[in-house]
């Protein structure tokens, strides 16, 4: 499964913040939410886009997560179930409804 895939990849990478799949319930401080946002295959090959998102106390923080998540994730073809990963975009995407500062990237991911 390619969530879990990306899921202990960051894990491993980015050992300072955790990564999770879902927003934990009792929320750490700084942490990072992978989210498979949509899949396709084509002759065999499989696609997946996902929006990985750095959450922390102040924006500079989450910025700085965030480009932590992009070195790792512009690595990831080092692994042997990912043929390679295209990012697609990265942005603030500071939660407004609940204030937390948080930054997005979308990565395309071939596997």
């Amino acid at each position: 499964m390619i969530e879990k895939t990306v899921l202990d990849y960051l894990n491993d990478r980015i050992t300072s913040v955790p990564s999770f799949m879902e927003t934990p319930e009792d929320e750490p401080d700084e942490y990072i939410r992978i989210e498979k946002t949509g899949s396709s295959v084509e002759n065999q090959i499989e696609r997946a886009t996902f929006a990985i998102q750095s959450y922390a106390r102040s924006l500079y923080r989450a910025a700085e997560i965030n480009e932590m998540v992009k070195e790792a994730m512009d690595s990831i073809y080092e692994i042997a179930d990912v043929f390679t990963a295209y990012r697609n975009t990265d942005y603030n995407f500071t939660d407004e409804e609940t204030k937390h500062y948080r930054y997005q990237a979308v990565y395309q991911i071939v596997y």
